[in-house]
Parts: C-alpha cells; structure tokens; sequence
C-alpha cells in the first residue's frame, strides 16, 4: 500500500510541470492616453464613441473572460485645454475621470502636461484615497525633488510588472520641471529590474511621438514596452526599436488599447502581428509589380525601361523581406503580445449608473468633442 502510494506521489510530480506547461500564462494589458478631459460620448452624428460609461462595461467584460487584467494610463487624461480659465467644469470633470479610473482598476497613471492644469497639490490630494498611482520619474519641484512616485509594482499572473511614469522634459508648470526623461527611466528601470526583481517593464511616456521614439532606441535591455501619450493622436501599430515595443495610446477616450501578452520564455516581445502586416504588404507590393511588369513591356524609351527595371529590382528586393516576415515563426521559448485597440462605440452599452453621473456634469450635445 505504501509502494502503491509512493508512486501515485511520485506520478503526480512528474505530471504537474506538463500540466503547468501546456497553458502558457498568459495577462491582458488594457491601456488609454490622450484622454484629454472627456467624459461623455464624442458629438459625432454617426457612431458616436468613448465615455466613461462604455469604458466601465469593457472593463468589466474583458475581467470576465477570465484572463488576468492590467489597466494603465499614459497621462494627459484630465483636462481639454492647457489652461484652466474658461471652462468652469474642467476640475470637476478632472475629479470625476480621477474617481472612476481609480473604481475601475486603473493600476497607475503617468502625470502628463495636461494632468497639471490646476498643478501638483490638486492631483495629490485627488488622489489621496486613491489605490491608482501617479507616475513621474523625472517630475521635479523647485527644490529638485521628485513630485511623484518614480515607478510602481504590480504582480500579474505570477510575474512581476515594473511600471514607470514619465513627463515631458522643461518647464511643465509653474515651479514644475521634467528632467531629461531617458536617464530618469534608464535608473528607475534597472533599479526595478536589479533590486526589485520585476520580469517585465513598462513606461507610461507622457511625451511627444519623437521623443518617445528616441526613447525607445535608448532604453533596450532595460525597457519592454513604452505607451505613449502627447498629441491625442488616432490608434497606430506597434512599433519596434531594437528589443522596445513602443505603442500609442488611442484619441480622446474613444478606443482602449488591449495588448495580450504571453508571459512565459525569456527575451524581446514578438509582435505576432508583424507576420500579418507582412501578408498585407505583399498584396499591395505583389499589385504594383503586376503593374510595374506591365508598364515595362509596353515602354519603348531606353529611359523609361531602365528606370522601371530598376523600381521591380527595388520591389522583388522588398518582396523577399516581407516574405520572410510574413513566414516567421516565434520561438516556442519567446514571450509574444498581440496589440489591438477596442472602439467604444454603440456597440459597447453604457454602465447606466455611471452615465447618469456623466449627463450631471456634461448633459448630452452640451459639449462636442
């Protein structure tokens, strides 16, 4: 009988890592920027979109599909206008957009240019209760000290997140500074990936898309993922700088960024979309060398043939390159994310509780966006 439950014991041990080992873990990072003070519905008269209240029911509906949840946001959430005068609903809005970010598991927050409108006190103590952190590794007052937290620490699905906040460098607001942003998030990296031991690291940049850009071509090694916010611009690809996958952050609450993330192996992100880009890219290449061919055996001009022969020798060159893109394959041992961005159109219902609340403060038509 002990022999017998020995090697029950002993088999139970050799099944578990296959067991383990068959579902990769795997987290959803759900993340907005840009928001720029909305609240409500755009004024849009076809497929009106964003609001707080569509927000609130993708949250929840994308809990509950069961897939571990991480909520971000890059900054320049509060306020529509670079200064306060002239909209005498722009700190309640701001207090409002704190409140449900925080309600609904927003984990962090970069501090953008347009979070410091009515300044740093007003932020504080919005955010006094709040389990939501603001970010700013390279915010500083006059005396030089930081005015936020640099980074903070969350644990998805047994892996530990690293998640950075940055502001833009210069003078932000009155007696706020933005030091230089690469080395304020080279140091808090490391520090997070050396003493803190964190897996993954993501940089909430509330920065200019060049800057961002320069950014990700800086902190290889040290950074996974940038999210960046600044110019309220509409949802792109995701880009990629040497080992860095640098993301936008969608337009005015209309959209929420979903990145799906693929937590076990080791090194760089794959992008699993690249491949389908690639494919796309070789129709529409495969469609202008059909073309370039056809110009070519109609035309007599030496000139002419010369330069078509030389504009297919540039496509089939190209042609190679997204064939072996489209036909890559990720390594069975690397870490992958798949980006995709949810529209909150009329298909997404509005939590109606949370709508009422909006309509008090910004009742519908009153102010288009």
């Amino acid at each position: 009988m002990r022999v017998r439950s020995a090697l029950l014991a002993l088999l139970v041990l050799l099944i578990n890592p296959l067991v383990a080992g068959a579902a990769p873990r795997k987290a959803v990072l759900l993340f907005t920027g840009d928001n720029g003070g909305e609240i409500a519905h755009c004024g849009c008269r076809q497929s009106p979109a964003g609001g707080l209240a569509r927000r609130k029911t993708l949250f929840a509906q994308e809990r509950a599909k069961g897939s571990p949840v991480l909520v971000l946001d890059a900054g320049n959430a509060l306020f529509k206008f670079p200064q306060s005068g002239g909209d005498p609903n722009a700190q309640t809005r701001a207090e409002l957009l704190l409140e449900q970010m925080d309600a609904m598991g927003t984990a962090a927050m970069a501090v953008g240019a347009r979070d410091l409108v009515l300044g740093t006190d007003f932020l504080k103590k919005a955010t006094r209760k709040a389990k939501m952190r603001l970010l700013s590794a390279n915010l500083v007052d006059a005396k030089g000290q930081l005015l936020f937290a640099a980074s903070s620490m969350v644990t998805v699905e047994g892996r530990k997140f690293g998640v950075v906040g940055l502001s833009p460098e210069g003078e932000v607001a009155s007696g706020v500074v933005g030091r230089p942003p690469v080395p304020a998030a080279l140091a808090e990296a490391r520090r997070l990936r050396e003493k803190e031991k964190v897996e993954v690291v993501v940089v909430l940049a509330a920065l200019p898309l060049a800057e961002a850009q320069a950014l990700a071509r800086d902190v290889g090694g040290a950074v996974d993922i940038i999210v960046q916010s600044h110019e309220g611009r509409i949802p792109g690809v995701a880009q990629r700088h040497g080992s860095v996958t640098l993301l936008p952050s969608g337009e005015r609450g209309r959209q929420v960024g979903r990145l799906e993330l693929s937590l076990d192996g080791k090194g760089p992100f794959v992008d699993l979309s690249e491949a389908d880009r690639a494919r796309e890219g070789l129709k529409l290449l495969d469609e202008n060398i059909q073309r370039a061919r056809e110009r070519l055996a109609a035309a007599k001009d030496k000139a002419t043939r010369s330069a078509l022969e030389e504009s297919l020798a540039g496509f089939q060159s190209r042609r190679q390159q997204l064939v072996a893109q489209a036909e890559a394959r990720p390594e069975a041992a690397a870490r992958t994310l798949l980006l995709s961005f949810v529209q909150l159109g009329p298909d997404v219902a509005d939590d109606p509780e949370l709508q009422k609340r909006v309509e008090q403060v910004e009742p519908p038509g009153s102010v288009p966006h």
